[in-house]
């Protein structure tokens, strides 16, 4: 018996490098309110939050200040940006699923994302026929960085010993308070070799 008896994935930045497109999703969206969103700004501060309270964080930062509640009405809009620009890209490497299908192990996709945003990509990159489990971040009360996301996906899946691959912060936490070893990705490119390792 192998080390490991399940693979968790994160989806944005992992599984596929979504947060280029979410970061202009926002940017763009948020210029029309005045509030001028950098890629550095994002990626220092925003990515692995949730939206809600990534928009919690910004609203301050416009001039003049905003409020949480007018800013999170634009939310339906960014959703709907994403979904379009998102499914013009390839955005998981099919050495991926080709892998998962060759495994005996357990995979599950863990995100903080919405189903609505996550799911038609999982689908689309022929992925989430091969999961035994996929937690959204409407299906648990707390987010990463709590461990609930994690707990949850190895009750779905029934594993005693997942490895987590992550590459925020907030999701390292969440994996490590869980329990489970983490592997920290520094870009999805990474993922194949890195999912060779664990699997040979």
């Amino acid at each position: 018996m192998g080390k490991y008896d399940a693979v968790f994935f994160d989806f944005d930045g992992v599984l596929a490098d979504t947060e280029p497109i979410h970061f202009a999703c926002w940017r763009d969206i948020l210029a029309r309110v005045g509030l001028d969103l950098t890629w550095e700004r994002y990626e220092r501060e925003c990515i692995g939050m949730s939206d809600r309270s990534m928009l919690e964080a910004l609203a301050p930062m416009r001039d003049p200040p905003a409020t949480l509640d007018e800013l999170w009405p634009l939310y339906p809009e960014k959703k709907r940006l994403f979904r379009q620009r998102s499914r013009r890209s390839k955005l998981v490497d099919a050495r991926i699923p080709e892998a998962i299908r060759h495994s005996s192990l357990s995979f599950a996709v863990v995100t903080s994302s919405g189903r609505s945003e996550v799911e038609p990509l999982l689908d689309i990159s022929a992925v989430l026929p091969l999961l035994k489990a996929v937690v959204y971040g409407d299906d648990v009360k707390r987010l990463k960085p709590d461990p609930e996301p994690y707990l949850l996906a190895a009750r779905r899946t029934g594993a005693k010993r997942p490895v987590v691959f992550e590459d925020s912060a907030a999701g390292i936490a969440s994996g490590r308070a869980a329990g489970f070893d983490v592997i920290e990705v520094k870009k999805p490119a990474d993922v194949p070799g890195l999912l060779a390792e664990v699997l040979s």
